[in-house]
């Protein structure tokens, strides 16, 4: 997939996945704008990037420094072809009669409406650009619950409808939704659920966790053709044809 000519915003882009997917993308020819809430590693991974990137602090739980992120990046790129809704947080991790309210609800601000804030603030430069690729990151836990993830399960089940409603809402304008279910990421998120060991995915063994450049390769993939056949859905990088058809294998 060649993105030259096209620019992408990542949120979340410190670390993990959101990380990988910049350089990917850069690789590929895209211009990123990089958000997160971590200046001095954003930063960092725009200047190893290089001019391809730009470093943007923002808190996606909060609308409208979303807003500005978008219009900084319209102004330094023109416009955005790609958003790749990638921030998310695991802590808190706690049984709901152990869990903090507050912490509980933070959770819920940037997980999902972190997410909403991302695709509210970019569909009037997509539509006014006839079209464009909203992807999210979901999660086997939209689907089941896991002990000691309420706030997560709950935030990710939202998001994978969210996705839905974007599609039943924009398809016409031109704009593809799409969410991306990873599997278990060797990342840092990995790290602190295992120190959690609250249920079965902390008993994990690092081995069992797919490089974080897996999932940011299919997110490239994802803004093919090749991936129409799942807009409003939700592909599965635990499904071996997703992972051949993505080139990881």
């Amino acid at each position: 997939m060649v993105m030259s000519g096209k620019a992408v915003m990542i949120t979340g882009a410190s670390r993990g996945i959101g990380a990988e997917a910049a350089r990917v993308f850069a690789a590929a020819g895209a211009q990123v704008a990089l958000l997160a809430r971590s200046q001095a590693e954003i930063g960092a991974l725009a200047g190893e990037i290089g001019s391809q990137a730009i470093a943007i602090p923002c808190d996606v739980a909060r609308q409208h420094e979303v807003s500005a992120a978008v219009a900084t990046t319209v102004s330094e790129f023109g416009g955005i072809d790609v958003l790749i809704n990638n921030a998310g947080v695991i802590e808190p991790i706690a049984r709901m009669e152990d869990a903090d309210p507050e912490g509980w609800a933070a959770a819920i601000d940037i997980n999902l409406k972190g997410v909403f804030n991302g695709m509210h603030a970019v569909l009037p430069v997509m539509k006014a650009a006839g079209g464009g690729s909203v992807l999210t990151i979901s999660s086997g836990a939209a689907h089941s619950p896991i002990e000691g993830w309420s706030h997560y399960c709950s935030s990710k089940a939202a998001v994978h409808m969210l996705t839905g409603c974007l599609h039943k809402e924009e398809e016409a304008s031109g704009i593809r939704a799409i969410g991306l279910s990873p599997g278990t990421v060797a990342t840092q998120m990995q790290r602190e659920i295992k120190a959690s060991g609250i249920n079965p995915v902390s008993a994990l063994d690092w081995e069992d966790h797919i490089p974080p450049d897996w999932p940011a390769r299919a997110l490239l993939w994802m803004c093919s053709p090749d991936a129409d056949a799942w807009l409003g859905q939700e592909i599965s990088l635990r499904e071996e044809e997703i992972r051949r058809r993505a080139g990881l294998i």
